[in-house]
Formats: C-alpha cells, structure tokens, sequence
C-alpha cells in the first residue's frame, strides 16, 4: 500500500524498559528509535510522510525510590524535551508536534504527540489515568493511559483514541500474574463516559474507536522440558537459534502472550504484528548490542497490540490495522531490554458526521465491566508507593546516598539509643537503690 493516502492515520508507537536509569536511559540521538518513518519511506512510498500520532511509553523509567516518591517530573519533563526535538528535527517534511498528553505513575509513563498539521488542531476531551498491580496495589508494575477523540471535519464526534502503556509482572513462572495483571488493568485503568453517551458510568479501555496496548509486558519463551533448546545447559544453542527467521518463528509458537491470546485467557481482541520477525528483546548484557545473558531465557517481552472499530470478533488474527513496521532497536545498550517500535497505518475514516463515536466489537462472551472499587485500590496503591518512596529517601540521605548503609545507620544508631537509655536509669537507680537499702538498715539499727 501507500502511505499517502491521507485519510489513512499513521500512527507510530514506540516503548522501552529503560532499566532505571533516569536522564541517563536515552542517547541524545533518538533517530534510530523514534524516526523509522525514514528507513519505512525507502520501501512504501517515493515520498516520506510523517506520523500523525506519536506515542512513546517507557518502563523503569526512573529509579524506584524517586517513582515511589512522585518525583518524576523533572524526568519526564526532560524527555518531553527530548522526544519532542528530535522526531521534529528528523521529520522527513520538518513537521511540527504538540505534545497531547503526558502521565506518570511510579516508573511507568507515556507521552503523546500530535501533527500540528492534522491531528493535534481536531483533538479534544483529553484524559489521563493510571492504576498499580503491584503488591496491594502498589506503582511498581501498573499502566498509564491516555485518551483523547479526534473530532469529525464535519462537526461530528469523531473517533476515539485509547493508548496505554504497561508494566506486568516479571519471570517466566509468573504467568498466573501476568494475565492477573492484565484483568487488573482493564478493571481499573478506568475513563469517564464517552462523549454524547446515555451513561454516566465510568469506561474502560475498551470503550474506544482504536486501543494501543503497549510496554514490558514481561511474557516468556517457555519451552517444554521435551524441547531440544529447553533448559541452562541449551541457552546457548538458544541464543544461536534467534540468528534464523525461521527458527525464531517456530519459538514464537511458546511464547506465552501467543498462546494466552488464542486461548481467551488475556489480550482479548487485540492484534499484534509479527514480533518474531526481530530478535529477542530481553535479556541481554548491558553495554552489548547482541550478547545475550545466559541467566534467562531470551523472550519478547516488549510488545506492541492493537484493535480497531472495524475489526471482527469473527476474525480474531486478522485487523484492518496495517501494520508497516515493527522491529526492535539494538544499538540501545544501557538497558537489558531492547527498545521497540511499530508504524501502524489506520483505516480510513468511513464516517465523521455521526453523533456518536465508533467503538471495537468485542466477542459477546467478553464484556470488560468495572471494578467498584478501583478508586479504594489505586489511592491505596498510591499512599504505599508515597510511604515506601519517602522512607527510602530518608534511609539513602541518613547513608548518605545508599539506602542500606541508612539502614545500617538507622539500625545502629536505634540500638546505640536503647543501650544509651538503659546504661542512663541502671547507673541512676543501682545507687539509689543502695541508698535506699542504707537507710533501712540505719533506720533498724536506730530503733
């Protein structure tokens, strides 16, 4: 196809693990990351376009104890910064961007921009939310989301667009929580009511026209003990294998996203492109460009999905999405996951003059409902993230820049105190009490 058709949206997606690295997790350069518009004109069209809507979402993005504290403004604030000069400075055409919306809970955060030529002057009724599946609720692994309707020419409602950014739970043998996660997620990553809607009750993410669901989605290569890759000892042929396409693309049939997805158990409706067509993403060894670590399977964990208003619950693999590119970024090295993106070209726009905006079709045995209590959950999750970030700091300013000699300090210091207090009443009340004992005696002695 052509990617000059411009009722047809480009959207480019792009995440990353940064490994909690903070303003040190990016190169200055991000052309290789967020400018594959570039290398895609090369074969798709004579002329470069463009995207219309840019979504960059990151995991880890800061140490834990600045996240769990809410101190990531001026983190985030600098990856604005960044992002927003560098996809306007490779702009095949020198477009412009407005940043749509931007939102972060702990280390997971999500940024969205628009082309001023475009999109960005019809968005309107933009909202954020986040929500933590960490313990009792907790930031540490969570999503953030955002969305936003992009008005009709005609003065109609549009379509509605949902992008979220996630961070599930980690190791292979953690599935159950994984997809937990998940349900957790669309539960209660809640929106208000969709405009000119009869409801006044809260929405999910998949009350929406299009649903980006993207990040560290932490899913695995389980092999079967009977598989001739399976185990330590076979790491390295593993690791040998990931050099074929075709190899990869008969591992692909053990990974664990693939499989939930066909089976009902998580992602519902959701599509995604063909991930086994790059390499790996985690785990590699920091520093390297391909050397992978021999402590964990190598997996896809960084994952783009997507669904549309027009697809069919009938055809669950299918999506009149296209997807132009999706691939990995190697030459990131200060993290042990890989950096993903994906360009995803969206159908044209059938009708803008209606009053209501189009929403997925969803299989009528999956109705994603509300949790009543997501508001309890998330603020609980919260006023824990606030309580551990902030103890943390203090344990790292007592150790002055390490939290466990703080907490050696803390410790010793509690025990000096103690020992301090008992030497102070036993040295008062041993000669009390022989003064005491004195005095009887004299007193006995008297009478």
């Amino acid at each position: 196809m052509s990617i000059h058709n411009q009722d047809r949206l480009l959207v480019q997606i792009a995440s990353y693990n940064t490994n909690l690295q903070g303003i040190f997790g990016l190169p200055q350069d991000l052309v290789d990351w967020l400018s594959p518009t570039l290398q895609v004109s090369n074969f798709l069209s004579r002329e470069p376009r463009a995207p219309d809507i840019v979504a960059v979402g990151f995991q880890e993005l800061l140490p834990l104890h600045l996240g769990f504290s809410g101190l990531s403004k001026r983190v985030i604030n600098q990856r604005d910064d960044l992002i927003l000069s560098q996809i306007e400075a490779y702009a095949p055409n020198k477009e412009k961007y407005t940043l749509i919306a931007k939102i972060v809970n702990v280390g997971v955060a999500l940024l969205v921009y628009g082309r001023d030529g475009g999109v960005a002057r019809k968005v309107c009724d933009v909202q954020t939310q986040w929500t933590g599946c960490g313990p009792l609720f907790m930031g540490n692994k969570g999503a953030v989301g955002v969305r936003f309707r992009v008005a009709g020419d005609d003065g109609g409602a549009g379509e509605v667009f949902t992008f979220v950014c996630a961070h599930l739970t980690a190791h292979e043998h953690k599935l159950s929580s994984r997809i937990s996660d998940y349900h957790h997620i669309v539960r209660t990553l809640l929106f208000p009511p969709l405009p000119n809607s009869d409801s006044t009750s809260p929405t999910t993410m998949y009350s929406t026209s299009h649903l980006f669901f993207f990040g560290d989605l932490n899913f695995r290569v389980s092999l079967p003990s009977s598989h001739p890759l399976s185990g330590i000892t076979k790491r390295a042929d593993f690791v040998k294998a990931l050099e074929s396409e075709a190899d990869r693309e008969s591992l692909k049939e053990h990974d664990q996203l693939l499989l939930e997805k066909s089976k009902g158990s998580a992602f519902v409706g959701l599509r995604e492109g063909q991930f086994w067509k790059f390499k790996c993403t985690y785990k590699h060894q920091l520093g390297e460009v391909e050397k992978y670590s021999m402590l964990r399977t190598p997996s896809w964990t960084d994952r783009v999905l997507y669904v549309t208003h027009t697809d069919s619950p009938e055809n669950p693999t299918e999506s009149n999405i296209e997807n132009l590119l999706y691939t990995s970024i190697p030459s990131y090295t200060t993290s042990d996951h890989k950096p993903i993106v994906a360009l995803l070209s969206l159908p044209s726009v059938s009708n803008t003059s209606t009053a209501t905006s189009p929403t997925l079709r969803l299989p009528p045995s999956y109705r994603p409902t509300p949790d009543p209590r997501a508001n309890l959950k998330r603020y609980l999750g919260r006023t824990l993230d606030r309580v551990v970030g902030f103890t943390w700091l203090v344990l790292i300013l007592i150790g002055a820049g390490s939290a466990l000699l703080g907490l050696a300090a803390l410790v010793g210091g509690s025990l000096f105190y103690t020992f301090w207090r008992w030497w102070r009443v036993r040295s008062f009340v041993v000669p009390f009490d022989n003064y005491y004992a004195r005095t009887v005696e004299s007193y006995l002695q008297g009478k």
